[in-house]
């Protein structure tokens, strides 16, 4: 089982004339021994009975050659999988029956695998070649045993059979569909990929011929003219994302595009990239750059396109030509000019910016374009949308909110960020640095705060990324500066937080659906549809959906102590005068849960290893009404952004010049003799139980966890469940699920969790979670659907404190704190507030659980969140009721 050879002399070397010393242990070697049964055997298919665990190091996603008609879904996109059994390594094709595990996130990188069957597949067009497929395989691992012995991973060679039966090494790193000729980012196709994308360098010094020059405005006199364009020299002022618009029948090696619009002393225009020259340009053009262009061509102009706003540079914009830089006929050639050999005489015009402040936002009006600078208070987990309305093969959207905020409003901006063909300072977003982000559009939406997004034009940069910047003198960026200079950072820290559900804008205070066609804000499903809703999710994808039916049954599940001691000590540390007093190491639990997908074991990262282990004791435990009275006295709540350390970040209280000079290694300077925590292994990153016994008794399919519970249940309930067709149980709330204090000591593992599983395995991949600190527990909420036919459990994790970063823009006013009143809501009234010295008496969820009894019968409307964090665990979340008088029709 290994990969195809691509047969060229240069990238293929027959294993027998190899003087490496690893061919003395091919012997030991599963996928050596594999190749020779291949061999041996002489046949096309082969069934494996004694299989060895091999690692998967790396997934790589192409373009189809040939789709597959009968293939039911059908999938335009084919994968290659780089497995290693710590001798060799070999690269084969997945089979289309399994890219699904893929699209669930079940095959990954990081984990063992065990190969049953696989086939030799020969490139009928091509002479010799051909490669092996992976048809079916056994998996279950969490973290892999075969890759925790290798110390060097890249010293493995890699082998592969060729079509004539030789084993050979492979030093392509080219599909092995021979028809494809790169690769696609893993979860989007906007990302460039591979070692193909040439990286940024800085210019080399050039003689140029500016004897003969044109300038922009006399290009749209020229369309249509046989002579060639004259040279221009021109400067780059805003960049698009990479499209991609690769189909399988399209016999284009490299089919991209990218935008950039241009400008010289007569106007702007924009200008294309296409095909072969994106991997070898699309980087090393940025806003600024300086081009020497020639041998372009002109067309007319695409209108159906978004447009970056440009007015703030006053001058007159060309929008009836473009122009045209091919691979071929001709071929264009582009010179960049170094920033120092930019004479004044070219009159070439500043790149200037629109920056808006969050005070003047709301008088900003409705989808204008601005730019935005502030300091990062929260980072979301990344998810993943849908294309709609695409007629080529499907893709997703990868985006992430983030809040960030600049001193002039109590309220952050929210950004909704989408991929920007930045992949690394996008996954790298984290809170405590300064965030740039360009040509954001306004969205503002019915009973909801405004927030930007992402247009095709946006640019974002983080710390590590502003030097050079054409921004870093702008006016307000040096406000901005002066601004953090008046900052602690131990109380910023208290506002910070990472990952868990965030869905903005939040649901509108009335549902009103359309009379003509049934739309609505929220598409309002069948509850029979829901189990195929959540089937058919892919990795991260979310959904926001809304069903019609009555609450039958809730549970409050109490997440482990380990959780509220880290809460409570963190108060230690909110004078910081006082030194830190030690931690008391707490007694926990270990829920078990997901049988079916929980690891036997799970190593700790080293820096985890070395804190106190906690002891583990399960036992079960009811909460009584007598009992929730002797817990009336909380530790004062400390927010989701309590730090217990002080750090000073790089970037923070900076002049102009260090904007452009942050990049520094300060985050070791972070005090960490606070930081120590009880580690707490789950098994499969599930908090709580996703199935609470009901009346009946337990079932013993799960262990009950250390924790408190509190119920209702409707007393139609038992007779109804009986009678329903299916009941869904997705499973409560996961460690995904819940936002994540920052600490600067765990940035990597939290980048990690809230990012997308990463394409290829690396050594500081780890299986670690970190416990949650925002959150003491949630509800389990059985819906039942409005024709009785379908049930489904639903968590509800209600908004207690202004420093969850749910709280921003949720509508406060005050409540009864019944169980619906809650639930209509989304938060606990009143909000506690971290950063106060007070204590704030809530409920607790006994007394809001004895209000539940006016759910009964009662017909609501639900918004649900879904999204399929990966494996089996797909998370389901009820963000809003509606009863029925807060329903219109329109």
């Amino acid at each position: 089982m290994a990969c195809c050879a691509l047969m060229m002399p240069e990238e293929v070397q027959n294993i027998s004339a190899c003087s490496d010393p690893l061919t003395e242990n091919n012997q030991n070697s599963f996928l050596h021994s594999t190749l020779e049964q291949f061999f041996a055997a002489k046949t096309r298919t082969l069934k494996i009975d004694k299989t060895d665990a091999v690692a998967v190091i790396e997934l790589q996603r192409y373009l189809t050659e040939h789709q597959n008609v009968g293939q039911h879904p059908p999938d335009s996109y084919s994968y290659d999988m780089i497995v290693t059994d710590g001798v060799w390594q070999a690269k084969c094709i997945l089979d289309c029956s399994l890219n699904h595990l893929i699209h669930k996130n079940i095959i990954r990188s990081g984990i063992d695998i065990n190969i049953t069957q696989c086939s030799f597949v020969f490139n009928e067009r091509r002479l010799g070649q051909g490669c092996v497929c992976i048809e079916k395989i056994e998996h279950g691992s969490k973290e892999s045993n075969v890759l925790r012995k290798i110390k060097d991973l890249d010293s493995l060679p890699m082998i592969s059979k060729d079509g004539f039966g030789n084993i050979v090494a492979l030093q392509s790193d080219s599909p092995l569909q021979v028809g494809r000729k790169h690769y696609l980012s893993l979860w989007n196709n906007e990302d460039p990929e591979g070692r193909l994308w040439v990286p940024d360098v800085p210019p080399s010094e050039v003689v140029l011929d500016v004897s003969k020059m044109t300038l922009l405005c006399d290009l749209e006199s020229s369309l249509g003219c046989m002579f060639r364009p004259l040279p221009l020299i021109v400067r780059v002022i805003h960049k698009s994302r990479l499209r991609y618009y690769g189909k399988p029948d399209l016999k284009i090696y490299y089919p991209y595009q990218a935008y950039f619009e241009v400008a010289d002393q007569s106007g702007t225009m924009s200008l294309v990239l296409w095909n072969e020259l994106c991997p070898e340009w699309y980087q090393r053009l940025n806003v600024g750059t300086v081009l020497y262009l020639q041998n372009y061509t002109l067309k007319q102009s695409y209108q159906n396109r978004s447009r970056p706003h440009i007015d703030n540079h006053r001058m007159k914009s060309f929008h009836s030509v473009e122009i045209c830089l091919n691979p071929r006929n001709p071929t264009a050639v582009l010179t960049v000019v170094p920033a120092k050999s930019v004479p004044p005489q070219w009159g070439l015009p500043e790149v200037s910016y629109q920056f808006a402040i969050r005070s003047e936002l709301d008088s900003l009006a409705s989808n204008s374009a601005c730019d935005v600078i502030g300091l990062v208070t929260f980072v979301s987990r990344v998810e993943r949308i849908k294309s709609k309305g695409n007629t080529g093969p499907e893709k997703y959207w990868t985006y992430r909110w983030v809040h960030a905020v600049d001193g002039t409003s109590n309220i952050p901006f929210i950004l909704e960020i989408f991929a920007s063909s930045q992949p690394e300072i996008f996954n790298g977003l984290y809170p405590m640095t300064y965030l740039v982000c360009t040509q954001m559009r306004k969205c503002q939406e019915q009973d909801s705060l405004p927030y930007l997004t992402s247009s095709c034009e946006t640019q974002i940069f983080t710390t590590g990324y502003h030097k050079g910047q054409p921004y870093v003198s702008d006016p307000r960026v040096k406000s901005f500066i002066q601004w953090t200079k008046t900052l602690k950072d131990s109380v910023m820290l208290k506002k910070t937080a990472v990952g868990g559900h965030y869905c903005f804008p939040h649901a509108p205070i009335i549902f009103t659906q359309s009379v003509a066609d049934g739309s609505a804000q929220v598409p309002l499903v069948a509850a029979n549809d829901l189990k195929s809703e959540m089937e058919g999710l892919h990795y991260r994808e979310h959904k926001r959906l809304a069903i019609q039916g009555q609450i039958m049954a809730v549970y409050y599940v109490t997440l482990p102590e380990e959780t509220l001691s880290d809460q409570q000590m963190v108060q230690s540390v909110v004078a910081e005068s006082d030194p830190p007093s030690d931690q008391r190491t707490v007694e926990v639990t270990q829920t078990l849960i997901n049988r079916e997908t929980a690891p036997s074991s799970v190593q700790s990262s080293p820096s985890r290893r070395k804190r106190k282990q906690a002891k583990r004791v399960m036992k079960r435990c009811y909460i009584t009404r007598a009992r929730m009275q002797e817990k009336r006295d909380p530790p004062s709540s400390s927010g989701y952004g309590a730090s217990m350390s002080v750090h000073r970040e790089a970037g923070h209280g900076l002049t102009e010049e260090e904007l452009g000079e942050e990049e520094s290694d300060s985050e070791t300077e972070e005090v960490s003799s606070l930081e120590k925590r009880t580690d707490q292994t789950r098994a499969s990153g599930q908090l709580g139980l996703p199935d609470i016994p009901q009346s009946e008794g337990a079932t013993g399919e799960r262990a009950v966890a250390d924790c408190d519970r509190t119920s209702w249940e409707s007393s139609s309930w038992p007779k109804r469940r009986q009678e329903v067709l299916e009941y869904l149980h997705p499973g409560g709330v996961y460690s995904e699920s819940l936002s994540q204090r920052f600490r600067f000591d765990d940035k990597t593992l939290l980048l990690q969790q809230s990012n997308l599983h990463a394409a290829r395995w690396t050594p500081e991949q780890t299986t670690d979670t970190l416990s949650p600190v925002t959150c003491k527990g949630y509800y389990k909420i059985t819906i039942l659907g409005i024709n009785q036919q379908m049930a489904i459990d639903a968590a509800f994790v209600p908004v207690m404190s202004s420093g969850d970063p749910r709280s921003v823009g949720l509508t406060q006013d005050p409540h009864d704190n019944t169980l619906l009143s809650c639930l209509s809501a989304g938060f606990i009234c009143p909000l506690a507030d971290p950063l106060s010295q007070s204590e704030v008496a809530l409920p607790e969820p006994g007394e809001i659980l004895a209000t539940a009894e006016e759910l009964k019968d009662t017909h609501l409307v639900c918004i649900l969140d879904l999204c399929h964090l990966g494996g089996e665990k797909v998370e389901v979340i009820i963000t809003k009721v509606y009863r029925m008088t807060d329903i219109a029709l329109v």
